[in-house]
């Protein structure tokens, strides 16, 4: 049963950081390719950053070289840093997962956790 739940979301500054964690069930975590993308109200999805089963991670243009992906093998946690937040960052956050890379590389997820409020205010 694949499981993505997620936490750490909250309220910021325009400049600050914050980091969301993503706890999966063992075989997702490991075998899985995983990602975030977010939403915000009236807005399309769009994928933030992914990291395959094999380590290797991509993100979005909006959000290089601001956020980065984390994992704690021990946790089977995954993690977005995320810095220099601004105002269009607001939006829910979504941990999700799939276990075919092409999918979730095209920011398409089979299966996504709860969400976590993002708010980024100026």
């Amino acid at each position: 049963q694949v499981q993505l739940v997620e936490s750490g979301g909250g309220s910021v500054q325009a400049g600050g950081s914050l980091r969301l964690s993503c706890q999966a069930s063992k075989y997702t975590y490991k075998s899985y390719c995983l990602g975030w993308f977010r939403q915000a109200p009236g807005k399309e999805r769009e994928g933030v950053a992914t990291i395959d089963s094999d380590g290797s991670t991509s993100y979005a243009d909006s959000v290089k070289g601001r956020f980065t992906l984390s994992k704690d093998n021990a946790k089977n946690t995954l993690y977005l840093q995320m810095n220099s937040l601004k105002p269009e960052d607001t939006a829910m956050y979504y941990c999700a997962a799939d276990y075919r890379r092409s999918f979730c590389l095209s920011w398409q997820f089979s299966y996504r956790g709860q969400g976590t409020q993002v708010i980024v205010s100026s």
